[in-house]
């Protein structure tokens, strides 16, 4: 559905609104007090929002937007109304007489309301009343309207066949226990001729990331039935970040991502299910489920599950992320706060449903794979608990249907113009390094071959501009506020950034969704211009030298500096290295820090660091100590630090030869990172070096050792 708040309309802030209000709730929006009460007239929650000053009232049905008696009186909500049907592309027979398909979502709050006989607004005349600079504005959902489609058969629309997988099981005699085993699940005969969607989901409760996705799954499956297809919802893996981070724990992390794409094929190809709509939450789920969409190619789209909502303790203390929390201990170490401080940012780091706030690897890639065109638009940016991710829910199954009319694919979407998109939006956005492994991953699965040089080019010729965490101050809850990742990709498309010819998952191109997104608000701080950027290139720089011959990453801001050199001090895990620095955190000042055994298959896994980043920064090192890993970092990593190294300490690359005192020099500028170590005495080295045993020799981690690629091939385990 569409974003339709133009950026300098004060308008009413329901998109701001969080979906997990209580009856009689009052909340703040755009300085007024409105309250939201809720009926149990459907599974789903009915909300009105009432703002205080001119007759505001709003009736959202089912969590979303529209569908229900509404009641809109203000002058400004009727020019709201009017620009939604503009976005949708509505005809006024559409808005009035209550229309079909997509364009009916909006139907119930548009007919009759303030549309003159041209579609026009007699309240505004689509006037833009003036305001603050850099007012918080509520948006919806954008993408152009897919035509009204309702599938009856095995045929189609237009004679274009939409169960083209599942009628392998579904129309041959020959496969009769195939159809007692869908009759048995409740099908009918008519049943048996449309097509089939799997609905796969990361939900599980024990991660704020994942804990929602059920509602959402439910809520795809309802729009996915409304649209005349048969919806069978299943589950997936997951492993959260957050909680495993600092423990052996973390070993499963990256291995998760392989395991989801493994699984929603397994069940995808087995069952025979026409296409595909995947439900992420946690750092790995996104990627994971884009290689699932590759191999199998079918028509597919993602629904991310959403950020969370910064954290505030009582006493007004805050915003708090998870971030917070990992750099309260090097704080409490350092010194620099109590414990009871310690424990109150702990505390209320993370306040309810959603992904990690900040920039880190989770909106990282719902926000890369938005600009490749595989999530609708603003699913990036729409927090996990506010009313619109439920009305993108229910909109997948309406876009779905065109994907199957079609015949688009993700290998149709996913190409290498639209994977230089999502490079650029990486950069600009100044996103997580794992990103790097994970477009290389998702590339492969598609059959693209995409290099750590490609992400150099890319970082060469496109500046950091987001003030966002880690390295800023602010979360993905406002840049929504502000226009979101479209906005964003709208600016960056007339800039000659973007690639707008790319196709998407709503059947149109990039260029097409964005016509109708308003650009970023007048004034906004979270978003640098081109002309002003925090760093003139990429955050994201790709090093090589004597300690890295196959490549590493680098994650340099700007505020670290571009040039480091200083005594190697080695560790073979980051348990050591934690206990060190709570020992003495003062002997760490000047030296490079270098955290080995942390690969792929030596970690195994290749756990992240953002544990010891957080104690370095934490501690207040981030400026006098550098951090090298054939680890990775977190999303929420930053300070001067350089990952990826290949290759990996455990198959005998360089790191596992570096010896304390040996000067290390790390030089951005012309992407070197050295050890002033000559050959020979590198070879006399290798000579007497012996790989270290392997961690584990049994089960799912050992597999996985025995099948996964390098950190610079993207840990793929298929090839």
């Amino acid at each position: 559905m569409a974003a339709v708040c133009s950026s300098s309309s004060a308008g009413f802030a329901t998109a701001g609104m969080s979906a997990g209000l209580k009856r009689s709730e009052s909340i703040t929006i755009d300085g007024a007090r409105a309250s939201s009460s809720s009926s149990s007239s459907s599974s789903l929650e009915t909300r009105a929002v009432s703002g205080t000053g001119p007759t505001n009232t709003f009736a959202a049905a089912s969590g979303g937007l529209f569908g229900g008696a509404t009641s809109v009186t203000n002058r400004k909500q009727r020019h709201y109304h009017c620009v939604l049907a503009k976005s949708l592309g509505a005809q006024r027979s559409d808005y009035v007489s209550g229309g079909s398909g997509l364009n009916a979502v909006a139907a119930g709050a548009l007919s009759a309301r303030g549309m003159n006989r041209a579609g026009g607004c007699h309240s505004c005349r689509h006037s833009r009343p003036a305001e603050k600079p850099g007012t918080a504005m509520p948006r919806a959902v954008s993408a152009p309207a897919p035509p009204p489609t309702t599938v009856e058969d095995g045929e189609g629309v237009d004679n274009v066949v939409l169960n083209k997988y599942s009628r392998r099981i579904t129309q041959p005699k020959s496969q009769g226990a195939s159809q007692a085993m869908l009759y048995g699940v409740g099908l009918s005969e008519e049943d048996m001729n449309k097509a089939q969607v799997g609905i796969s989901s990361v939900w599980y409760e024990g991660n704020p990331c994942n804990m929602h996705l059920m509602k959402l799954a439910t809520a795809v499956k309802e729009g996915v039935r409304e649209a005349g297809m048969i919806a069978f919802m299943f589950n997936t893996i997951g492993v959260s970040d957050g909680i495993s981070m600092g423990t052996e724990g973390m070993s499963y992390s990256l291995q998760s991502r392989d395991l989801i794409a493994d699984s929603i094929e397994t069940v995808m190809g087995a069952q025979w299910y026409d296409a595909n709509v995947s439900l992420p939450g946690c750092d790995k789920n996104m990627p994971g489920t884009l290689i699932a969409m590759g191999r199998l190619n079918r028509p597919s789209l993602m629904v991310y599950g959403g950020t969370i909502k910064p954290g505030y303790a009582p006493c007004g203390d805050g915003p708090y992320d998870i971030v917070s929390a990992f750099q309260s201990y090097g704080q409490y170490v350092g010194g620099k706060i109590t414990e009871e401080e310690r424990a109150r940012i702990v505390r209320h780091s993370c306040p309810g449903a959603g992904a990690c706030g900040g920039m880190y690897t989770a909106n990282t890639m719902a926000s890369a794979i938005e600009a490749l065109g595989m999530t609708l638009p603003y699913s990036s940016s729409i927090p996990a608990e506010d009313p619109l991710k439920l009305e993108e829910c229910r909109m997948a199954g309406k876009y779905l249907i065109e994907l199957l009319k079609k015949d688009i694919k993700p290998r149709d979407i996913i190409t290498r113009a639209a994977l230089e998109n999502a490079m650029v939006l990486l950069m600009v956005l100044g996103g997580s390094t794992n990103a790097v492994l994970h477009l290389i991953a998702i590339a492969r699965s598609v059959g693209v071959d995409l290099t750590l040089d490609d992400f150099q080019n890319v970082s060469d010729r496109v500046p950091f501009l987001a003030d966002l965490k880690p390295s800023g101050k602010y979360v993905m809850e406002d840049l929504h506020k502000v226009g979101g990742t479209p906005a964003v990709l709208k600016y960056l498309m007339e800039a000659g950034l973007i690639d707008g010819s790319c196709l998407t998952v709503t059947g149109k191109t990039l260029a097409e969704n964005l016509a109708s997104c308003p650009p970023l608000s007048e004034g906004q701080e979270i978003i640098r211009p081109l002309s002003d950027p925090i760093k003139q290139t990429g955050h994201i720089q790709i090093l090589y030298g004597n300690l890295a011959p196959e490549g590493s990453v680098a994650k340099i801001t700007g505020k670290e500096g571009l040039y480091f050199s200083g005594p190697a001090r080695v560790f073979d895990s980051e348990e050591e290295m934690l206990a060190a620095l709570s020992e003495d955190p003062s002997s760490f000042k000047g030296t490079v820090v270098i955290i080995r055994g942390e690969g792929p298959k030596g970690g195994p896994g290749m756990p992240e660091m953002l544990t010891p980043t957080s104690a370095i920064m934490g501690a207040g090192l981030g400026k006098e100590c550098a951090l090298l890993t054939d680890g990775r970092f977190s999303g929420g990593s930053h300070g001067f630090v350089v990952g990826h190294i290949t290759p990996e300490a455990q198959v005998g690359g360089p790191i596992g030869l570096v010896q304390n005192g040996d000067i290390v020099t790390i030089d951005v500028m012309k992407r070197i990172m050295d050890m002033d170590v000559s050959q020979e005495e590198l070879e006399r080295r290798r000579a007497v070096w012996t790989a270290p045993p392997l961690k584990v020799t049994r089960g799912t981690l050992y597999k996985y050792i025995k099948t996964v690629k390098s950190a610079s091939e993207g840990c793929v385990t298929d090839e």
